[in-house]
Order: C-alpha cells, then sequence, then structure tokens
C-alpha cells in the first residue's frame, strides 16, 4: 500500500530509519512513532519509497 500524502512518506522514511538504527528511537514523535511500533521493515520501505510527484502535502481525513 503507497503512501498516500508527502507528509505520510515522510513520517515513513523516518521511522525507517530508526528500524535501521541510523536515527534514535526517542527521537521519533506523533506518526513516525505510531509507524516504528506498529509496522514491519518492508511496509516502511514500500510507503517510504513511493513517488512523490502528485501527492498533496496532507490528506485531510474524513
Amino acid at each position: 500500500m503507497p503512501a498516500t500524502s508527502k507528509a505520510q512518506q515522510k513520517a515513513a522514511g523516518a521511522a525507517l530509519s530508526a528500524k535501521r538504527g541510523d536515527t534514535k528511537v526517542k527521537d521519533l514523535k506523533g506518526a513516525s512513532k505510531e509507524m516504528y511500533d506498529s509496522m514491519s521493515e518492508s511496509q516502511l520501505e514500500e510507503f517510504a519509497g513511493t513517488k512523490h510527484a502528485g501527492k498533496p502535502e496532507h490528506v485531510q481525513r474524513d
């Protein structure tokens, strides 16, 4: 499942960086912290690797 916004893609990238040990988990906040806790590394790779051309910065929730 690809990311639906640039913000979601950035959060996945931050969580993926922490999963790989490149950044500290304690530095994660908000969505990236939730993604770190609930998603596998392969799921995070899929979200972070989504092409961002044409994606909105944020998606409005209903």
